[in-house]
Parts: structure tokens; sequence; C-alpha cells
């Protein structure tokens, strides 16, 4: 059977969503033996941001929070992510059935949370965010959909 476009499209984008997250564990990693709170000093005064400010200090104490078994965990976790997403992008670029499933349900799982959010605070990403697991979600179900039709037909 071929491949419907759009999941297509979701097997690509869980795979680019693999690598960014791959590199950012690397980027973790690249941090171990350095001064992470020296360095968010650095590119916050590289971007002309106050340091004394509400979101400056924020990210200037998360980085002065970040130990080296912390940074080790936080990469593990991104490898582990990353493993995820492109364990799905190859079973959806491969038509499995089972990774249109896990694609329909990690997708779903995230849409009350962006109702809540939404309901909250209307802000572009959170409807950008909306309407793309929202699309997802659909482009998978219809797939999943057209086989059990034609699974149903090649039965009788």
């Amino acid at each position: 059977m071929r491949l419907p476009d759009g999941v297509r499209a979701v097997a690509v984008l869980e795979a680019a969503k693999g690598i960014l997250v791959l590199l950012a564990g690397f980027g973790l990693l690249s941090l171990i033996h350095h001064n992470a709170q020296q360095l968010a000093a650095q590119v916050l005064g590289h971007l002309h941001l106050n340091p004394a400010n509400r979101y400056p200090r924020i990210f200037i104490d998360a980085a002065a929070a970040l130990t080296e078994p912390r940074l080790k965990l936080l990469a593990i976790g991104a490898a582990t992510y990353a493993l995820v997403r492109f364990v799905e992008a190859y079973g959806l670029w491969r038509s499995r059935r089972w990774a249109e499933w896990f694609a329909a349900i990690s997708r779903a799982i995230y849409i009350p949370f962006e109702l809540y959010e939404l309901r909250h605070h209307v802000g572009w990403l959170t409807v950008a965010a909306l309407f793309l697991n929202v699309l997802v979600v659909a482009l998978v179900a219809r797939a999943l959909l057209r086989e059990d039709r034609s699974a149903r037909k090649g039965a009788v």
C-alpha cells in the first residue's frame, strides 16, 4: 500500500525533531567541565540583555544549577527522546501500523494541555502547537481508518 503524503510528512517532522533534540543533547554534553553560569552571562551580554531583569535572571539561575551529573542526565534524556522520535519516524516511513498508532496517541496526549493553556493564555505559539498536533492526529487517524476499510474489504 502506498504511504499517504501526510504520514510521510509526519515521519520527516519526527526525524527532524529527533535530530534537533540530539544536537541539543550534544550541546549539553559540551558544557561539561565548563562554567555554564559564566557562559549564560556571556550570551546575555552578547544579546545586550540586562542580567538583573526577570527572564535573564531565570536563565542565569538555571545555568548555575547545571551540575555535571545533571548535564549527563539531561543528555541521556535527550538521546532517549531522539531515539523514540527516530523509531517513530522509521515506522511511519515504512508504513508500520504500530507507528501510526504511536504517532496518533503521542500527539493526542498533548491536546488537552494545549486547550487548557489556550483557555488561560491565547498566544500564537499555543495556537500553532494545537493546530499542528490536531493536524498530525487527523492525518494519522485518516491513514489508520483507510487501512481498516481496505482490510475489511479484503476480508469480505
